[in-house]
């Protein structure tokens, strides 16, 4: 890569305090260093990002692009690294479960929860990141069990399917839809929807559009490079509807409700599977599929 994580940060540190004075003080570093690093990050992308001033500095047309682009990315790279430094530290019996998931609701939380109090001595920890940072911490070992939707196979991993929860609209509370107890696909085909760009918003964007296409005709969804947080957090302003699992309803947000979709058969559910390395051999790993295997009833094998 022509540029690195440091650059990206120093960068949108300057575009949020509109200094690269403060923007340096912010970070804890020389501002000669913040000014030079974001310097060679224009030569290198060939775009001025910063206009300076005496005033200040302001970003342009492409530095916003860039800017907006370059958060997720530092977001991702920081939750890798807080998942290396979690794992390097456990101990003997720790479990490291990944996710990218809420958990404020629904199975993770309530497995999570369970199996802290089924077995209180074991290190029980949680990271959340995309599926790729995922996949990578499985690969190297620092990551014991991803649990993630949908029920892909993956070379080199083994898979099982675990649990499925209600799949639920977020809508404003003064949204006519809002006064119906339960929705129908054939309610949403006109409207507008609100997703994350990051994991797992590509998954619920391409049931979306499994679900509501017609004919020449394609369902009306912008994907945004924010947190599942911020845009439930916005759709009480009436700018759209989002799609949640039913483990991401515990959270409130301002003029915001939830309502489970339904098809001619019934509530849509999303099913969850769990990864692991065929040759981890952590004993906690195989101490908590016993629990999960139990706790839903399942039939897989553990070695």
């Amino acid at each position: 890569m022509p540029f690195d994580i440091r650059q990206l940060r120093y960068a949108i540190a300057a575009a949020d305090h509109g200094s690269f004075y403060r923007a340096a003080r912010a970070l804890d570093v020389d501002q000669s260093t913040l000014s030079r690093s974001i310097l060679k990050l224009e030569r290198v992308v060939g775009v001025k990002i910063f206009e300076r001033s005496r005033a200040g500095v302001t970003m342009t047309i492409a530095g916003r692009q860039l800017v907006r682009s370059a958060r997720p990315m530092v977001a991702s790279a920081d939750k890798l690294v807080a998942t290396m430094r979690a794992a390097g530290q456990g101990r003997a019996g720790g479990l490291m479960v990944g996710h990218y998931s809420s958990v404020s609701a629904g199975n993770l939380r309530a497995t999570m929860l369970g199996w802290r109090n089924a077995h209180p001595d074991a290190d029980l920890d949680g990271v959340e990141a995309d599926r790729r940072a995922l996949f990578a911490g499985l690969d190297t070992g620092e990551i014991d069990i991803a649990i993630l939707l949908g029920d892909a196979s993956h070379d080199g991993f083994r898979h099982e399917s675990l649990w499925s929860e209600r799949v639920m609209v977020a809508l404003p509370a003064n949204h006519p839809l809002a006064e119906r107890d339960l929705l129908h696909w054939t309610d949403l085909r006109r409207e507008r929807f609100l997703l994350t760009a990051a994991d797992p918003g590509p998954e619920i964007r391409d049931m979306l559009l499994g679900r509501l296409s017609l004919v020449g005709v394609q369902p009306d969804i912008r994907m945004h490079h924010a947190s599942r947080e911020t845009i439930l957090s916005i759709l009480g302003d009436g700018l759209g509807l989002s799609i949640v699992c039913e483990g991401g309803t515990g959270a409130r947000y301002p003029d915001v409700v939830y309502r489970p979709v339904h098809s001619e058969q019934g509530p849509v559910l999303i099913g969850y599977s769990g990864y692991w390395r065929r040759d981890n051999g952590n004993p906690a790993l195989r101490r908590f599929l016993a629990f999960v295997r139990d706790r839903y009833a399942l039939s897989f094998d553990i070695p």
